[in-house]
């Protein structure tokens, strides 16, 4: 008699077992739902001399900054465009951190899309 997997068991019987054909269908799908969830995207390009040379300069333009502290920003360029990515603690940093990038000669646009705002050092923090 083939178990029936759709009813519970009655009282006394065992437990149909799962086939397994079916538990490796299972650990397939899990694998491949956690490597789609930690994969950003296709990584991006590799940069040119040129364009780390420019991304360097942003950095140095951004520790030199008086007030804001960037070392937990990361820059890349592609084409021109700077992508900024890491965090920073306030909004008045995030737009400062923008204006400093697009300060650089060469560079032709900034991108903040990644960079992300963490308040009290936990991301999403309460405001005061």
């Amino acid at each position: 008699m083939a178990a029936d997997f759709n009813r519970p068991p009655r009282a006394g019987e065992a437990q149909p077992r799962v086939r397994p054909c079916t538990a490796a269908v299972l650990l397939v799908a899990a694998a491949l739902a956690a490597s789609c969830a930690t994969s950003g995207g296709p990584p991006p390009p590799p940069q040119t001399p040129a364009e780390q040379l420019l991304a360097n300069q942003i950095y140095q333009a951004l520790n030199a900054d008086p007030i804001y502290f960037f070392r937990h920003v990361n820059v890349a360029v592609h084409n021109g465009v700077a992508d900024l990515s890491g965090y920073v603690w306030t909004t008045d940093a995030l737009y400062r951190a923008r204006q400093i990038a697009r300060g650089v000669p060469g560079v032709n646009g900034v991108v903040t899309s990644r960079l992300e705002l963490e308040r009290e050092g936990r991301a999403n923090g309460v405001t005061r």
